[in-house]
């Protein structure tokens, strides 16, 4: 038994030095695991997206910034010209490089285009960590074809600098020369022959961007603002003042990806923030066409409640400093419809931390499944909206606890909505989770639908269309 004791020892001492190597090799690998368990930024915004860029020139885009800043005369729709102080400054200058995108109000709000294809043309370096995005340069190895067509520069110069009524006729319409090439080069690549499109992306911002050739992009996924400038009009349809929407395959919730408007107003912080003294405040246009007369009636309606502010005039191309102080001295800002269902106009109420109230029914917003709008936002039917004083009784119901919650809620996705990366030219890193990550991120989402719409396609026998409950991809 006593020569037992010293094997019994020797024994346990060789197990404990075996344990304590196994352990010197497996801890670090453990506390690898660990530390790995909280993910990196870089691990966060994993998977990326690859996108090509088709093959554009610069005409096209950053050459269309270049006749925007050599105009002299002003915008003919404002008779006033936002950017005369900054395009006196970039002549001085002399400055090379990409331009900066106009401050004209009536293009800025639409300047999605400008940062979309910034994040791109940024190199791999500097944006390795920021963006969701990976670019490629084969276009075999994308996911999505991206088309470099500032389409709403180029539209917004000849409905503010060409000949009157000249948008809508084809002869003599600089943007439809150049809607018409874009089209032509596209739709003859290889890479578009391979889907027939549906994994192309086209930023349409603007409700009337390739407003001639809308048919033939039809099966890529749009970036819209909302599905509300998809009008069809002829000169006789036109003069009559009636409308009829395109069919509906050509956009659709399924394939597309509504995005932001660019914001006009400054941020205002949750902590900047005063007390307010206007219940509810509106500054815009009174007149509207098709969706947006029942601003008209609404305006009628609101006029002489008590603590309701109603101006008229656009908002943001003149009296920007009684825009900002309007919105945030409100409680809440009114947003009816326009001649699209949305405007710029929610955004900057969002930026300025007045609780937007929206009163358009077939309203489509930017991000939904991201954001939860209910959350800092309040939504009225336009039935309920124009029962004379419906509205501002509704308004005064809410609670200070109830209003300074959406002002919490609405501080916090504010970042969500903010394109500008404060670098020259648009060219350079992106916030993680500012508008264009999200932009990419829900295009990311639309990948199964696309390849598999691309697979059906391809099965389909000579001869044979695609059924019409197909046509949304």
């Amino acid at each position: 038994m006593k020569s037992s004791m010293p094997l019994l020892l020797l024994f346990s001492f060789i197990s404990l030095f075996t344990l304590l190597i196994v352990l010197s090799k497996t801890t670090p690998y453990s506390l690898s695991l660990s530390s790995s368990s909280t993910p990196s930024p870089s691990n966060q915004i994993r998977p990326r997206l690859k996108i090509y860029v088709a093959d554009l020139p610069r005409s096209f885009n950053y050459g269309l910034l270049d006749q925007y800043w050599s105009l002299s005369a002003p915008d003919s729709r404002i008779n006033a010209d936002p950017d005369a102080e900054l395009r006196a400054s970039l002549v001085a200058s002399r400055r090379n490089g990409p331009l900066p995108y106009p401050e004209n109000p009536l293009i800025k709000q639409y300047s999605a285009e400008y940062w979309l294809l910034g994040d791109l043309e940024t190199p791999a370096r500097s944006r390795a960590v920021s963006s969701v995005v990976e670019r490629v340069y084969d276009w075999r190895n994308a996911d999505v074809v991206f088309v470099p067509f500032f389409a709403t520069l180029s539209a917004e110069m000849e409905l503010g600098w060409g000949r009157k009524g000249g948008f809508l006729k084809k002869e003599g319409n600089g943007d439809y020369r150049r809607q018409r090439d874009v089209v032509d080069r596209i739709r003859s690549s290889d890479a578009w022959k391979r889907s027939g499109g549906r994994d192309h992306v086209f930023v349409l911002t603007d409700p009337v961007a390739m407003w001639h050739v809308r048919a033939a992009i039809s099966p890529a996924v749009l970036l819209t603002v909302d599905f509300g400038g998809w009008y069809k009009l002829d000169t006789k349809e036109s003069q009559s003042n009636t409308s009829h929407m395109i069919q509906h395959t050509q956009v659709s919730l399924l394939k597309d990806v509504i995005v932001p408007y660019a914001h006009l107003l400054p941020r205002l912080h949750l902590l900047e923030d005063q007390p307010r003294s206007i219940l509810l405040y509106f500054k815009g246009a009174k007149h509207r066409h098709r969706g947006g007369l029942v601003r008209e009636k609404l305006w009628d309606v609101l006029l002489n409640e008590r603590d309701v502010v109603m101006e008229e005039g656009f908002p943001n191309a003149t009296g920007r400093e009684q825009s900002i102080k309007g919105m945030r001295s409100s409680e809440f800002c009114l947003h009816p419809a326009g001649d699209t269902p949305t405007s710029c106009r929610l955004f900057d109420a969002i930026l300025s931390l007045c609780i937007p109230v929206i009163v358009s029914d077939n309203i489509e917003l930017p991000f939904e499944g991201m954001v939860d709008y209910s959350n800092f936002a309040i939504f009225v039917s336009v039935n309920n909206a124009l029962q004379p004083g419906w509205l501002a009784g509704y308004l005064r119901n809410f609670s200070k606890y109830q209003k300074d919650g959406f002002r919490r809620n609405m501080s916090s996705v504010q970042h969500i909505f903010e394109y500008d990366n404060g670098s020259p030219g648009g060219i350079g890193p992106v916030s993680s989770d500012g508008a264009v990550n999200n932009i990419w991120r829900k295009v990311y989402q639309k990948l199964p639908m696309i390849k598999e719409a691309i697979i059906r396609e391809k099965r389909k026998p000579d001869g044979v269309s695609t059924p019409l409950r197909c046509h949304c991809m």
